[in-house]
């Protein structure tokens, strides 16, 4: 039987697939869907790789994805396991290959109408400055000496040299560092695709936006977020580049080596896994979180390079840029959540999903204590983004983890086929939002079309409980590889 028609309606937005359905599965599978959503998947390959998931050593409560999921290498994207520390598996796929893909937001003091007439001009004037596309190189020249040191200490290396706010610091996930870092576990190969991309946002689906504050949904959170309606904003979406990809593709060689020894054996050889606690599995974690403080420090560097421009193009008005914050959404991190009432340490992945910790989390920078971490949601190029905030039941039922965009409802090479590109250009234009990009094929990869609605998948998770609506913001600006 067709594992869709297996799922059992847990409440409203939360369907599973108990672990009889499939031979090997440790835990259910969960979805958080619409009936909406339900009807497009099953298209691919996404539920059967949330059962494989489901079989992978130490994991623990169940395989969860969210309603952007669609199919991915190994892990469906849009997916969260958590497994067993520390002798649990830890997985390259479960990460995926851009790690530490994540988004930043910033806030301004300007409005709309600050903009008025001068969208396309913003938008040539900030892709001049911000290198984009595929292998791009940046700006800013890295020995290997400071690469390490980029790898090491991620944001605080932006701070030393000039590139970051003292207070831009405290608005990103894990502060801008992972301490467990360590740049020997980075492969050559992969440093010196990474030695010149610092400061690029690459190609595919990674973008930086300007937007609107188009509607707020919950006035006292946006008010301490710093949101209101009409207020410019600025949203940036990229990881580790080449050099993060590497590394994924290094340690998959590893794993896939070294299993046999473990006495692992994975349903698909793209799950491979190995003990979190092996020399394998520590060298991976060591060498992933360099590649998230690379990601982390990328972004910081982009913010430097969007404040020059902005500072260049508002000539005479308040051109400040503050960072609302900045999380990732494909990372493996050691948490501590509640499991059958105790407290138990876990390797949670996130692969296109959003850490989502609710309000007094230790984790949870002391501004917004009392709101839980804001939550950044980006959406297609021609749609929506969102502003959310976490919450105390995301902590108890996903581990604290959210969706991460709209999600794929149509693969890159069918929305070439499919997206006449002059059309998209105009439709986009006439509604005032302007792309530029490296690539054309790149734009209509992007296309609306190409994506499920943004407004369904956010509906989920609001009224699922495990992110809470704060703010929803429109393009108007946009720049892609």
């Amino acid at each position: 039987m067709e594992l869709k028609n297996q799922l059992i309606k847990k409440s409203d937005y939360l369907w599973e697939l108990p672990p009889h359905v499939k031979k090997g599965m440790k835990v259910p599978a969960q979805v958080y869907a619409s009936r909406k959503i339900l009807e497009e998947i099953g298209g691919d390959k996404s539920l059967e790789q949330l059962t494989n998931v489901a079989m992978l050593p130490g994991i623990t409560k169940a395989s969860i994805v969210m309603p952007d999921v669609h199919e991915g290498y190994g892990f469906p994207i849009g997916g969260i396991a958590a497994t067993s520390w520390p002798n649990g598996g830890i997985s390259p796929g479960g990460i995926g290959y851009d790690i530490n893909c994540g988004v930043r937001l910033l806030t301004s003091k300007l409005t709309k109408n600050d903009l008025k007439g001068r969208g396309e001009e913003l938008a040539k004037a900030l892709f001049s400055r911000i290198p984009s596309g595929v292998g791009k190189g940046g700006n800013i020249p890295l020995s290997e000496k400071e690469l390490d040191k980029v790898l090491t200490h991620g944001v605080q290396w932006a701070l030393k040299n000039g590139y970051a706010l003292e207070e831009d610091i405290d608005k990103i996930e894990s502060w801008g560092r992972l301490d467990n870092a360590d740049p020997g576990c980075v492969s050559e190969y992969a440093k010196n695709r990474g030695i010149d991309q610092l400061g690029t946002i690459g190609s595919g689906n990674h973008f930086v936006e300007v937007s609107y504050v188009d509607k707020v949904f919950d006035h006292e959170v946006a008010r301490i977020f710093g949101l209101k309606e009409g207020q410019l904003t600025v949203l940036i979406h990229t990881g580790s580049r080449g050099l993060g990809h590497q590394v994924a593709s290094d340690y998959m060689k590893v794993m896939i080596a070294s299993m046999g020894k473990y006495g692992i054996s994975v349903q698909d050889r793209e799950l491979a896994c190995v003990p979190f606690n092996s020399p394998e599995g520590q060298d991976y974690f060591r060498a992933m979180a360099a590649a998230a403080n690379y990601a982390w420090c990328n972004r910081q560097v982009i913010t430097w390079e969007i404040r020059n421009a902005w500072k260049d193009f508002f000539k005479g008005k308040d051109t400040r840029l503050d960072v609302l914050y900045d999380v990732a959404h494909n990372i493996a991190k050691v948490e501590d959540h509640i499991v059958d009432g105790k407290k138990k340490k876990l390797i949670v992945h996130r692969k296109g999903s959003t850490r989502s910790f609710g309000p007094g989390h230790p984790e949870v920078t002391d501004c917004y204590k009392d709101t839980g971490q804001p939550v950044i949601i980006p959406g297609s190029m021609g749609t929506a983004s969102y502003v959310m905030a976490g919450t105390e039941h995301a902590m108890e039922e996903s581990f604290g983890s959210t969706c991460h965009g709209a999600g794929r409802r149509m693969s890159c090479r069918a929305a070439q086929k499919a997206v006449n590109i002059h059309e998209l250009e105009k439709e986009l234009a006439e509604r005032n939002i302007f792309v530029r990009a490296g690539s054309r094929s790149g734009v209509s990869e992007e296309a609306p079309i190409a994506y499920k609605d943004i407004d369904e998948v956010i509906e989920v998770v609001h009224q699922a409980g495990i992110a809470k609506k704060v703010a929803r913001l429109r393009p108007l600006s946009v720049i892609k590889g």
